[in-house]
């Protein structure tokens, strides 16, 4: 068990580190290549931040561990809006300028009941799957065309996550660095997982949804806390919102395509999908009102996270 833990600790470790190199190498190519700034940032702005979490996804589905990829990529929708984006506001007051946000929002809400609408038979197609793959080409596009027309100091803001060295060695070295880092992290929190879980009583789905959903956000939570401290709103939201449409409609959604037929478990549409359709459900208010996540909000969020944890804790000795 004590093994299992420092194998899993090394490997999230690893995936942090993987994660930064591969955003600042991404950054650099795409600029090299003709990409703007504003372009790069938005993309790395939205989705970098799931990389991460993609790598574990893609070693768990290669070891046949569906399960515990399916568990992870909701699960790490839930920890973004009450682990990452709670302990941001309580750091500092989130003052949001991002309107593009709140419609893709609603695209998440959306994608998360179409979802659960499409498991009630058990199963996602590769039709389906492909369908979901399709929403998130056209919600990258309109992020694209909304975001031009936001205020000049947000674009700048957005150009500046992605401004770095555009040297072609240096870019190529970072996606090297990443590829490796990405690879044996992945490994290790993938091969370690069964054992931390069934140590702790967990089903896969529950690993997923829990200690892998939990540790890889940890180091975005840290990100997040420093970013709303440096008054980057916007960043933080955006990483929310964005990273947890990247896992709905790209990781479950490219899970079905390539399956052919995703199993979705009773419980995993019964309750972990319309917990991860409340959690975004509680930020839109705040996002059509004053455009403000309160400290207060950000503790409700973090207190909802812990609420939804002991829940499933529970219902796992029924």
């Amino acid at each position: 068990m004590l093994e299992a833990i420092g194998l899993f600790v090394l490997g999230l470790v690893l995936l942090a580190l993987g994660g930064d190199s591969i955003v600042k190498g991404a950054a650099g190519l795409a600029q090299r290549f003709g990409a703007s700034p504003f372009v790069a940032g938005l993309v790395l702005v939205a989705f970098g931040t799931s990389l991460p979490e993609l790598a574990v996804n893609l070693q768990a589905v290669a070891r046949g561990q569906q399960a515990l990829a399916l568990g992870n990529a909701v699960g790490s929708n839930v920890v973004n809006f009450g682990l990452t984006l709670g302990l941001a506001a309580m750091a500092a007051p989130l003052l949001v300028r991002w309107r593009a946000l709140s419609p893709l929002l609603l695209v998440l809400i959306a994608g998360t009941l179409l979802v659960i609408a499409l498991g009630l038979d058990g199963v996602l197609t590769r039709f389906e799957g492909f369908g979901l793959l399709i929403v998130f080409v056209a919600v990258v596009a309109f992020a694209a065309v909304r975001t031009r027309r936001e205020a000049p100091e947000l674009q700048d803001a957005i150009a500046a996550f992605a401004r770095t060295s555009t040297d072609l060695g240096l870019n190529l070295l970072r996606f090297a660095i990443a590829a490796v880092l990405l690879s044996y992290g992945s490994k290790l929190v993938v091969g370690s997982a069964p054992a931390l879980g069934a140590g702790f009583g967990l089903t896969p789905l529950l690993t997923g949804l829990l200690p892998v959903a939990i540790g890889t956000a940890l180091p975005e939570a840290a990100a997040a806390i420093a970013a709303a401290r440096r008054g980057q709103s916007d960043l933080v939201a955006g990483h929310v919102i964005g990273s947890s449409l990247f896992n709905l409609l790209v990781v479950v959604g490219g899970m079905a395509a390539l399956d052919g037929a995703l199993p979705l478990p009773e419980s995993f549409v019964r309750f972990e999908l319309p917990a991860a359709a409340v959690f975004a459900l509680m930020l839109y208010p705040m996002l059509r009102g004053d455009l403000r996540v309160s400290k207060t909000e950000g503790a409700a969020l973090l207190i909802a996270l812990l609420a939804w944890v002991a829940f499933e804790l529970l219902m796992l000795q029924h």
